[in-house]
Order: C-alpha cells, then sequence, then structure tokens
C-alpha cells in the first residue's frame, strides 16, 4: 500500500472518529451506544429540557432523554433508560435544574415498594410530577426586589423628615405636659413600691396573698364537704332503690301488702260482708236491726229503764236493815 495523502487522512479520519467515540462514551453523553429501554412521561412544561440531558435516580445517572413531542396539550418525554437500571411503575419523574445555570435533567424517584419493576423488553410509562417554572420565580423574585427598592426609595432623610416631622413638633409643643406625666408616673410606681395606697398594697402586702392561701384552703375544705354530701347522697339514693327493688319483688311486709292479690281479695271480701251487714241492718235483719229499726223495742227499753229507776229510789228511801229484812222474808 502506498503512503499516499489519501491514506493518511483516511487513518487520521479513523482515529478522529475513534477518539471522538471514546470520549463521548466516557463523559456518558451518548445513551444510544448503550442498550436501554423506553420509558416515557407526560408534562406540562419541559423548562428547556433538551435531548440528551441525563435521567438520574437518587443522583445517579441511569439514562438520558431521547425524544421530545408534543401530544394533546402535552409535552411527551421518552426517556432510554439503561437494562441493568430498574424502574418501578410507581415511581414518578420530575424537571429539575443542577444550578441557577445549569443543565436541565430529568429526577426520577423509587417509588412505593409494592411497586413493579418495568419490564425491560417492553418499556413504560411513569407519572409527573410538576415543578415551578424557574422564568415564574425569577419573574417574583424581580417584583420581590422592586418593592425593596421602591421601600429604600422612600426612606431618604426627606422622607424621614415628613413622618417624624409631626411627630417632633407634637414631642416640642407637649414637652411641658409630658414632663409631668413622666414625672407623676414616677412618683406614683414610687408610692406602689412603698406598698402605699389600695394597688401599693395590693402589690405589696402579703395579707392578700394569705387570703388567697386562706379562701383556697377553705373552699377547697367546702369542696371535701360537698363531696361527703354528694357520697351520702348517693348512698340514700342506693338504700332507696334497693327499698324500691325489694318492694316490687314483694319482700317484707310492705312488699308483701303492695304484691301480694291475697290481701286485695281478702279486703274486698271484707268489704263486701260489711256492706252485706249493713244492707241487712237498715232492713231491720238480725237482733241489731230490730235494735235499730223497730220503735216498740225502744219504748219498752225506756219504761224498764224508767221501773228501775223507781225501784232504785225506793231502795234508797227504806234503808239498808229494811232492805235486808225483806230479801230475808223472801228468802225463808
Amino acid at each position: 500500500m502506498k503512503n499516499t495523502l489519501e491514506t493518511r487522512l483516511g487513518i487520521f479520519f479513523a482515529l478522529a472518529m475513534c477518539a471522538a467515540v471514546l470520549l463521548v462514551e466516557t463523559i456518558g453523553g451518548a445513551g444510544f451506544f448503550r442498550k436501554g429501554y423506553p420509558v416515557t412521561a407526560a408534562f406540562k412544561s419541559v423548562q428547556d429540557l433538551k435531548v440528551g440531558d441525563p435521567v438520574k435516580l437518587a443522583g445517579v445517572r441511569i439514562g438520558s432523554v431521547s425524544d421530545i413531542t408534543l401530544t394533546n396539550d402535552l409535552v411527551q418525554v421518552t426517556m432510554k433508560i439503561e437494562r441493568d437500571k430498574q424502574i418501578r411503575t410507581t415511581s414518578k419523574a420530575k424537571i429539575k435544574f443542577a444550578g441557577l445555570m445549569g443543565q436541565n435533567f430529568v429526577e426520577m424517584d423509587f417509588g412505593s415498594p409494592d411497586g413493579l419493576p418495568i419490564d425491560p423488553t417492553v418499556g413504560g410509562t411513569v407519572e409527573t410530577v410538576e415543578q415551578p417554572d424557574l422564568s415564574a420565580l425569577m419573574a417574583r423574585l424581580n417584583n420581590v426586589a422592586k418593592g425593596i427598592e421602591d421601600v429604600t426609595k422612600s426612606i431618604n432623610p426627606t422622607g424621614l423628615q415628613d413622618i417624624l416631622g409631626p411627630l417632633s413638633d407634637f414631642m416640642r409643643d407637649n414637652s411641658t405636659n409630658i414632663s409631668a406625666i413622666f414625672g407623676n408616673a414616677r412618683v406614683i410606681s414610687g408610692q406602689i413600691a412603698q406598698g402605699k395606697g389600695t394597688l401599693g398594697l395590693l402589690v405589696m402586702d402579703d395579707t392578700l396573698y394569705h387570703d388567697a392561701v386562706h379562701t383556697v384552703e377553705t373552699l377547697g375544705k367546702s369542696t371535701d364537704q360537698i363531696d361527703s354530701l354528694i357520697g351520702d347522697a348517693r348512698e340514700v339514693m342506693a338504700g332507696a332503690k334497693t327499698t324500691v327493688t325489694n318492694l316490687n319483688a314483694g319482700k317484707g311486709t310492705l312488699g308483701l301488702l303492695l304484691t301480694d292479690d291475697a290481701l286485695y281479695r281478702d279486703t274486698t271480701t271484707a268489704m263486701d260482708n260489711l256492706k252485706e251487714i249493713m244492707q241487712k241492718i237498715n232492713r231491720g235483719q238480725g237482733t241489731v236491726g230490730k235494735l235499730v229499726n223497730e220503735e216498740n223495742f225502744l219504748s219498752t227499753l225506756k219504761l224498764t229503764l224508767q221501773k228501775v229507776e223507781k225501784a232504785t229510789d225506793s231502795l234508797e228511801d227504806q234503808g239498808p236493815l229494811s232492805v235486808i229484812g225483806m230479801a230475808v222474808g223472801h228468802l225463808f
């Protein structure tokens, strides 16, 4: 082979291509030379993400962005993940940047442990988490900086004079009154410190403290008495409940009177018998009925009582010896 210029240029070009390939592969910028599987994610905004930007998992590069397309008002990002790196179906993707002027990249999380790994032979889709737009953040920071600048401009000697001027005039015009107020406040505070006046006694006198402690102790004793009364009332209520239970159960004399049907039947029978007796008396039946209803018997009784009374009077007139003699004469 002749060592011509074309041969040397061809060899140089081949060596340059091999060096370029090795260099790109070393810095990780040519993921298409590695075997991988596709994973897609749909974002509302990719924030200047470009094809070839890295895909990281917990800060470790696991692939790169292979395609960015618009689909149904969303931006579909296709990522090429290395085959030896596993992504779960529950993993989520979000676009982050390495610094204010750094490169954008896709950050993947591990997902929940119950998620299944994406099949490398088929690929899959993951959910996304939208990050705040850097431009919007910078615009907000710009507005904040402008507001701070406006406040700073307003705080100048002229502005301070406009703000403090009326206050200075007020202090100057009322210096005498202000001095008197501070003097009175100093006198009042001194009297309070010495325990003078009502407020001074309240602050400095220990009597109020002791009275408060005594009141609290008395209140505690009253509370104990109230608790004792409540306990007694509970015992009374418990006893009353037991008594009512015994009455309902027919225990004791009162319980038998309340619950035994025999007493009711006996009382009803007695009332019926009494009613029948009173009816017979009203009809004049029996001895009591005749005594109550027959007028002849009453007249006869009156005559008999009159005769007994006369006989008694005659005995009193004759004396004791006459009565004895008459009695012996009748006997013998």
